[in-house]
């Protein structure tokens, strides 16, 4: 390489302003520009789904983000610079109340791997909810996996599995302490760039040494008091499956705030929901104690599941509520 050469790649990790950049086989440390760390401005997507409020100022914790495609120059014989960042296509981001900032978690993915167990923890479908609707906000197609398949499947949890296979979304049982469906699995994520997702405890990590055997992910333990997965994936790191595929694993999450996310776009979310809106008496109709309500009328049919429409009821008020 000549000094000073302006060369691409992909960001596969971040850790206290130190990224490691993947290109043309070799890994790169490098730091970041002077100027690149005081634009912390969220980039445009052009993925992201319709009637999305993007805050145009908005402070992110992070200007580099793990699956950015950068541009860099080799420093020294084996680290570099980052010098400019391409625009993001899709991206995985969370909002933290408490700093009024937006972390963006992984970026430029195709899929999102929403990952969780049928026991111990067990399926909290209120949580999944969350995370489909994050998903759709940003323009990404979710997968649900629900791993641990080898365990007792309650009828409650199988009956919310059902659901969801009803409403469309692709579901993927997996066991990745004895590899079942893995297989499938690592077919399904071939030629794409993934990040997974979930709640502590539910076997992301597992899932990932599965698929790529010799990873060697620390593995964590569910407290026998609280049933909670405690945190072992402590920053979000892209790996390579094969030739043509990355899969990013991210922090876990117990809960995901949603960020500039309008109560219109949640409602559209809810798949099995989104053909009957614009079908109420009122244009506005917030499907809640209006009358005439298409919505609600599906619900009681039997059409929408009422679990599910309750979900959407509370994230939409949300949403108006923190808007």
């Amino acid at each position: 390489m000549k000094a000073g050469e302006r060369l691409q790649g992909i960001v596969i990790r971040a850790s206290a302003g130190n990224y490691t950049v993947f290109h043309q086989g070799h890994e790169v440390l490098c730091t970041l520009r002077g100027n690149l760390k005081k634009e912390l401005v969220m980039t445009e997507s052009a993925s992201r789904a319709p009637r999305v409020v993007q805050a145009k100022r908005k402070r992110l914790t992070n200007p580099v983000a793990v699956g950015d495609t950068v541009w860099f120059h080799f420093t020294t014989a084996h680290q570099g610079v980052i010098t400019e960042v391409e625009p993001r296509r899709s991206a995985v981001v969370r909002f933290l109340p408490r700093t009024k900032e937006v972390q963006v978690i992984v970026a430029n993915i195709d899929l999102l791997l929403v990952v969780f167990s049928v026991l111990e923890p067990r399926l909290d479908p209120w949580q999944l909810d969350r995370f489909l609707v994050a998903a759709y906000a940003n323009g990404l197609s979710p997968v649900i996996v629900a791993n641990k398949c080898d365990l007792p499947i309650e009828p409650q949890t199988e009956h919310h599995l059902q659901v969801y296979a009803r409403c469309g979304y692709e579901v993927i049982r997996v066991s990745a302490t004895r590899s079942d469906n893995i297989e499938h699995l690592r077919e399904r994520l071939r030629g794409q760039i993934a990040a997974v997702c979930g709640p502590s405890g539910v076997g992301k990590s597992s899932i990932l040494n599965a698929l790529q055997p010799g990873l060697g992910l620390k593995v964590g333990q569910v407290g026998e008091v609280t049933h909670k997965g405690r945190h072992t994936t402590t920053l979000a790191q892209l790996f390579r499956l094969g030739e043509d595929s990355w899969i990013a694993d991210t922090p876990g999450m117990r809960n995901l705030e949603l960020w500039a996310v309008d109560a219109e776009t949640i409602w559209e979310a809810f798949a099995e929901i989104r053909p009957y809106l614009g079908q109420c008496r009122f244009p506005d109709c917030q499907h809640d104690t209006e009358p005439d309500c298409a919505v609600k009328r599906a619900v009681e049919e039997g059409a929408i599941d009422r679990r599910r429409y309750e979900s959407a009821l509370l994230l939409a008020k949300e949403a108006q509520e923190t808007r």
